[in-house]
C-alpha cells in the first residue's frame, strides 16, 4: 500500500471551479468571466455585511473570531471632535476627514501631531477623493490630484501640509511619496531640498520614492545615475540604512540607465549581499530586464538568465514587492525569444517549489506565462513531450488562445503527426476558437496538403465535414465562418481524398453559388477522382463547370476527358454543345496546335 498518493487529474478544471461543474469554464474569456463573477459576488456580500452589520449581529462561530466579523463602515460619532476625525482616518472617508480637519480648526481646536499626520498619510495614499470600493475597478483609484504628471497647487495635501504647526519627517515623507506616486516627480525633490534646508532628515521611505523618480527629472542617462548616486551618498551622511525595496527602486531606475546599467546591476547586487539582505523575485526581474534589453545579438543574451536561475534555484520566495510578480512571465519571455529550452525547464521548475506559484500573478499574468512556455515548446521539443505537456497544462492551468493552438498545429505537421487533428479540432471547439477563420483555415489546409491512409483520411473527412457545418450555420450564429475559396478548396480536397464523392461534388456546387472560383489544382483531382471510377458523365459535367468558370485550363482539360473516356457519338455531340452553350470557342476558327480540344468535335457540329 503506498504511503502516499496524489489525487491530481491534470485534465480536470481549476479546483476553483468545481464546485458548479456545470459552469466550468471551457476558453480564458470564460475562465476570466467565472473569476471575476466569484470574487465580485464574494465582495458583494462583503459589502453588504459591512453595510448593514445591524442585521448580522448573531455569532454563531466557535471560538469568536473577531477578524471574520462584519466590519463597521458607518460613520458613529457625529460631533466635531478628534475622535470622528481618526475614526473618518480610520474607515478611509478621504473627504468627510478633511471636513472634520477644516471644522476643528474653525473651532479653534487644537489638532494632535499624529492624526494631522495620519490624514496627511490617507490623502497622499488616495488623493483628493475617497478610494473606490472593493467591487469597482482598481484603476478609478489612481485618480487623484495629480493629473497627467501636473501637479494641482490648490490640493488638500499641501494646504494641509502648511497648516501643519510643526513639519517632521513623517509629513515630509508621506508629501514626498504622494507627489512621486502621482507623477510630480520634479515638485517631490524640491519639497526634499526644502526638507534638508529645515534641517530634517529623510526617512528610508522617501529616499526609495526618491530613487524611483530620479530617471523622470534627467534626460541623459548618466545624470540619470550621477543624480542617484547623490541620494545613496546622502542615505549614507543621513545613517538611513537602506531596505529590499531601496535595492529595488535602485534596479528599476538603473533599468532606464541605458548600457551603464548592466555593470552598476551587478554591483547593486553584490552590495545587497554585503548587507545581508537577500534579493527577491522583483530584484532578478529588473536584472533581467537590464540584460536582456542591453545585450548586442552577438552576446549570449541567456547567459545572465543561467546565473540567476542558479542563483535562485531550489528556494522559496514570499511576496515582498508588487513587482515580484513580473519575474516568472519575464523569464519565460527571455526563453522564448532567445529559444533556450533548457532554461524554460529551470524557469518552470523553480515555480514548482514550495509555494513560489502564488508568485505568478493573477489570471492573466498566468495565462501569458503558460503561453509563452507552450509556445516554445511546439517549436522546440519532439510531439510526444508537447502533447504530454499539453495534457498537463491543458485546461487546469492554462486555456491556449487561438494562437498557441496554431503552434500546436505546426508542431504537430513538423514531426509528422496530423493524423491527431480530429482529436485537436475537437479540442478547438470545446475552447470556443472554431470561428477564427485563421485558426481553421491552417487546419484545413494541413488535413488537405497530403494523402494519407485510408482510416486517417475518414478521420479527416468527418473533421472537415464539421468544419462545413459550422460555414453552414450562418451570419445568425454564434459562429459565424466566412467562406472563402480556400477553404471551400481544402474541405473538397479532404472529401476526394476520402472517397466522399457525392459531398464533394455538393461542395463544387457550392462553389457558384458563394461565387467562388475553384482552382486549378482542385479541378485536376475531381479529374482524377472520376478517372478511378470510369465516371464519363461527371467528367463531362466537370468540363462543363471548368467552362463556366472560365479557368484557362478547361481547354486542357476538356481534351484529355475525350482522351482519358471512351464517348459515344451522341456524348461527344451532347459535350460539344455544352461547351458552346457556355461559350467556350468558337469552332469554326481555326485553332492552333493543341490550343483547344474542340476541333476533333468540328465534324460534329450542324
Amino acid at each position: 500500500i503506498p504511503k502516499k498518493k496524489t489525487w491530481y487529474d491534470p485534465t480536470a478544471p481549476h479546483y476553483m471551479f468545481q464546485d458548479d461543474p456545470y459552469l466550468t469554464p471551457r476558453t480564458s474569456a470564460e475562465f476570466k468571466l467565472y473569476s471575476l463573477s466569484q470574487e465580485s459576488g464574494r465582495m458583494a456580500a462583503n459589502h453588504i455585511v459591512n453595510k448593514n452589520p445591524k442585521f448580522f449581529q448573531k455569532d454563531f462561530a466557535e471560538p469568536h473570531i473577531p477578524c471574520l466579523m462584519p466590519e463597521t463602515m458607518e460613520l458613529c460619532i457625529e460631533e466635531v471632535s478628534e475622535a470622528a476625525l481618526l475614526e473618518r482616518i480610520m474607515l478611509r472617508k478621504v473627504k468627510a476627514a478633511v471636513d472634520m480637519y477644516d471644522q476643528l480648526l474653525q473651532a479653534g481646536t487644537t489638532v494632535s501631531p499624529d492624526a494631522s499626520n495620519d490624514l496627511l498619510d490617507l490623502i497622499c495614499l488616495y488623493g483628493d477623493r475617497d478610494p473606490v470600493q472593493d467591487d469597482k475597478p482598481e484603476a478609478e483609484d489612481v485618480v487623484g490630484y495629480y493629473l497627467c504628471g501636473l501637479y494641482l497647487e490648490n490640493n488638500n495635501a499641501e494646504r494641509i501640509f502648511n497648516l501643519l504647526p510643526e513639519r517632521d519627517t513623517r509629513a515630509y515623507s508621506a508629501l514626498i511619496r504622494g507627489m512621486v506616486k502621482y507623477g510630480a516627480h520634479v515638485k517631490a525633490f524640491n519639497t526634499y531640498t526644502d526638507m534638508l534646508n529645515n534641517r530634517l532628515t529623510a526617512d528610508v521611505h522617501t529616499f526609495n520614492a526618491l530613487i524611483s523618480a530620479a530617471p523622470e527629472v534627467r534626460e541623459r542617462y548618466t545624470e540619470k545615475w550621477d543624480l542617484i548616486v547623490d541620494l545613496l551618498n546622502q542615505m549614507n551622511e543621513q545613517k538611513v540604512k537602506p531596505n529590499l525595496l531601496t535595492f529595488n527602486a535602485l534596479l528599476k531606475a538603473l533599468r532606464r540607465c541605458g548600457s551603464l546599467a548592466r555593470a552598476q546591476s551587478l554591483h547593486t547586487l553584490s552590495e545587497m549581499k554585503a548587507m545581508g539582505i537577500a534579493p527577491s523575485l522583483a530584484s532578478f526581474d529588473h536584472v533581467l530586464g537590464i540584460f536582456y534589453k542591453a545585450a548586442s545579438p552577438s552576446q549570449g543574451q541567456t547567459d545572465i538568465l543561467q546565473e540567476v536561475m542558479t542563483e535562485v534555484a531550489g528556494r522559496t520566495f514570499v511576496a515582498q514587492d508588487p513587482d515580484d510578480v513580473n519575474f516568472f512571465s519575464s523569464a519565460m519571455r527571455i526563453c522564448l525569444d532567445t529559444k533556450d529550452i533548457e532554461a524554460a525547464y529551470k524557469v518552470h521548475d523553480l515555480l514548482r517549489v514550495g509555494e513560489n506559484w502564488r508568485m505568478l500573478g493573477d489570471s492573466f499574468q498566468q495565462s501569458i506565462y503558460y503561453g509563452r512556455m507552450f509556445n516554445l515548446l511546439c517549436m522546440m521539443e519532439h510531439i510526444d513531450v508537447v502533447l504530454k505537456w499539453y495534457k498537463e497544462l491543458i485546461p487546469s492551468l492554462y486555456y491556449p488562445n487561438p494562437q498557441g493552438m496554431r503552434d500546436l498545429l505546426q508542431a504537430l505537421d513538423t514531426d509528422n503527426r496530423l493524423d491527431m487533428i480530429p482529436q485537436i479540432w475537437k479540442d478547438i471547439r470545446r475552447m470556443g476558437h472554431d470561428n477564427k477563420s485563421d485558426l481553421v483555415d491552417e487546419l484545413l489546409s494541413l488535413m488537405a496538403r497530403d494523402k494519407h491512409s485510408p482510416e486517417i483520411q475518414e478521420s479527416f473527412a468527418v473533421c472537415a465535414l464539421d468544419v462545413k457545418s459550422l460555414y453552414e450555420q450562418g451570419q445568425g450564429a454564434r459562429m459565424a465562418l466566412e467562406w472563402t475559396a480556400t477553404a471551400m478548396t481544402n474541405i473538397t480536397s479532404v472529401l476526394l481524398a476520402a472517397q466522399k464523392k457525392q459531398q464533394a461534388w455538393d461542395m463544387l456546387k457550392l462553389f457558384k453559388t458563394k461565387n467562388r472560383v475553384p482552382s486549378e489544382e482542385l479541378m485536376e483531382e475531381f479529374l482524377a477522382s472520376i478517372k478511378s471510377s470510369n465516371d464519363p458523365q461527371h467528367a463531362m459535367e466537370l468540363v462543363q463547370i471548368s467552362a463556366s468558370f472560365c479557368l484557362p485550363s478547361t481547354p486542357k482539360l476538356a481534351e484529355r476527358v475525350l482522351q482519358a473516356f471512351e464517348l459515344s457519338e451522341e456524348q461527344k455531340y451532347d459535350y460539344c454543345l455544352g461547351l458552346l452553350e457556355l461559350g467556350t470557342t468558337d469552332v469554326n476558327s481555326t485553332p492552333s496546335e493543341g490550343s483547344h480540344p474542340l476541333h476533333l468535335l468540328r465534324p460534329l457540329t450542324p
